[in-house]
């Protein structure tokens, strides 16, 4: 019998593995009704209500203005300290003009599939990696604690392949469950943006750009797996995985930002994890010091910038799953199976 496909049909059998995946994709698509019913489509009522709150809006500021003013002048009259509610000049205090409230702030929430869209892809792998991480762990983390591994490998005492068709089958099933929920998440927003709100200047270029986004988001979900995998195969335990994440999230991202904060270093950002995270789904992440101020001709204040590039999370990421898997398939060769 084929070591792969036992290992595959062992994932697929297994509980915990079904309502994970199953309670993954239910959150996936309580976000996209929730998008869905959270937005509409523009017509010409809902400009026209929006027109209709600007012109009361500025109504609105008419009338304060025109109070204040009053309240002004009678003070002043009075001889009543001003206390720097009111300026010297009570002329002063007048409305904005008309063209400074703009009916856009008034319309109700639509999507854009080509503005917002990119932005969903970023949920979309964040919990498909969680399902991901906690599947692997559990996967191997299981096998070792029950004493499955053990058996495994009297029947397979070739240790690496073993670990490693584990990994395989694993990634296997993840990859059966990302691909066919990435399809859905396009055709669930699409559908979203052509009922409740628009699917205007969508060109090839724009398919082109979001289906290489929505690729590095397939990729981030199988990295985060194999992470998962690989820690809780390096600790033979599950918890070894879950702790990991945690002594990472509060220990390396939440002290160490503290402390860089601390410290005054300039872009701390730059060593953060979820900073190149972000940078592998965005494409680039601009990190800006506002510490420092580089004044232009017009007086303005620019901040110093700092570009962090897909590429260079790439090699963070390729760096990463490496040295967590070499230490994983190291300790699975060198230590004693017991």
């Amino acid at each position: 019998m084929s070591l792969y496909r036992t290992e595959l049909r062992r994932l697929t059998k297994r509980r915990f593995t079904r309502y994970m995946t199953l309670l993954g994709l239910l959150v996936l698509v309580a976000v996209v009704l929730g998008t869905f019913f959270t937005n509409q489509k523009l017509d010409a009522d809902a400009v026209a209500g929006a027109e209709r709150q600007a012109d009361r809006q500025y109504q609105e500021q008419v009338r304060w203005s025109e109070q204040e003013r009053a309240a002004c002048e009678a003070a002043k009259a009075a001889g009543t300290p001003n206390d720097g509610r009111y300026p010297d000049d009570c002329s002063m205090i007048t409305a904005p003009p008309r063209e400074a409230i703009e009916a856009s702030w008034f319309l109700p929430s639509t999507f854009n599939f080509r503005e917002t869209f990119p932005e969903t892809l970023i949920p979309f792998a964040a919990i498909l990696a969680l399902v991901g991480f906690v599947i692997g762990a559990s996967f191997v983390g299981a096998e070792w604690s029950s004493g499955g591994m053990m058996n495994l490998l009297l029947w397979r005492p070739k240790r690496l392949t073993v670990l490693l068709t584990k990994l395989a089958a694993l990634l296997t099933g993840m990859l059966a469950v990302t691909l066919p929920a990435a399809v859905a998440w396009f055709a669930g927003f699409w559908l979203v943006a052509t009922f409740r709100g628009t699917t205007e200047k969508v060109t090839s270029g724009v398919w082109q750009s979001v289906t290489l986004t929505g690729l590095r988001a397939v990729v981030l979900v199988l990295v985060v797996t194999t992470v998962g995998f690989a820690l809780a195969s390096l600790g033979r335990h599950t918890a070894m995985a879950l702790g990991g994440v945690v002594a990472v999230a509060v220990v390396g991202q939440f002290g160490l930002g503290i402390l860089l904060e601390m410290a005054n270093v300039r872009f701390p950002q730059v060593w953060l994890l979820p900073t190149y995270v972000l940078a592998w789904m965005q494409k680039k992440v601009t990190l800006q010091d506002w510490e420092s101020c580089n004044a232009t001709v017009f007086g303005e204040c620019k901040p110093e910038t700092f570009d962090i590039t897909w590429q260079q999370s790439s090699v963070l990421l390729v760096v990463g799953v490496a040295a967590v898997l070499g230490a994983a398939l190291w300790a699975m060769r060198r230590r004693d199976i017991s």
